[in-house]
């Protein structure tokens, strides 16, 4: 299967790496590329994997792109997107988007992945070490499954990072935002 991965370089998302390392035959993105060239891409590969930080309009292009604006990912991608069951959408409030627009595969709802996303969301408090142990768990777990088809991704990544959220309470707000469509 051939996945294309869309990352925007920002070093705060760099734990992300993590999670496509396993992946095979793998196109990564992290900026330098059109829309159009893009669109190209998302038809020439089985899956689309897109991380990173985003909004419910999109993932954001954070100044890595050429004449994109905003977002990288956005409505423009939805019939491109639409063609493909089994990607991976992994930013704040992908949800949103993805339940908008009918899309498939394994997405997060809002995710807190930095100190001030946890006071946002009403999680005062949480140190660094307790982001970092849920940032990381969370990648070394979907890393493990990230080769299976979206049923198989939900399932295993809500029950082992499950455990973390036992202990963990950002990670148990991130582990009740995973879904699957």
């Amino acid at each position: 299967m051939k996945t294309l991965i869309i990352h925007p370089e920002d070093p705060s998302t760099f734990f992300l790496d993590i999670v496509y390392e396993s992946v095979q035959d793998k196109t990564l993105i992290t900026g330098g590329v059109s829309k159009g060239d893009l669109i190209r891409l998302i038809d020439e590969h089985d899956r689309v994997m897109m991380m990173g930080h985003g909004s419910p309009a999109g993932l954001f292009a954070v100044g890595q792109f050429k004449n994109v604006g905003a977002y990288i990912i956005d409505q423009s991608m939805i019939p491109y997107l639409k063609q493909k069951q089994n990607n991976v959408y992994i930013w704040c409030n992908a949800d949103k988007f993805v339940d908008v627009f009918g899309l498939k595969g394994f997405y997060s709802g809002m995710f807190i992945s930095e100190v001030g996303e946890a006071n946002y969301c009403g999680l005062p408090g949480m140190s660094q070490e307790i982001i970092d142990e849920s940032n990381y768990g969370f990648c070394n777990i979907i890393s493990k499954h990230i080769n299976e088809d979206k049923e198989l991704i939900h399932e295993n990544v809500k029950k082992e990072y499950g455990l973390i959220a036992e202990t963990n309470p950002v990670a148990f707000y991130n582990n009740n935002r995973l879904y699957k469509s």
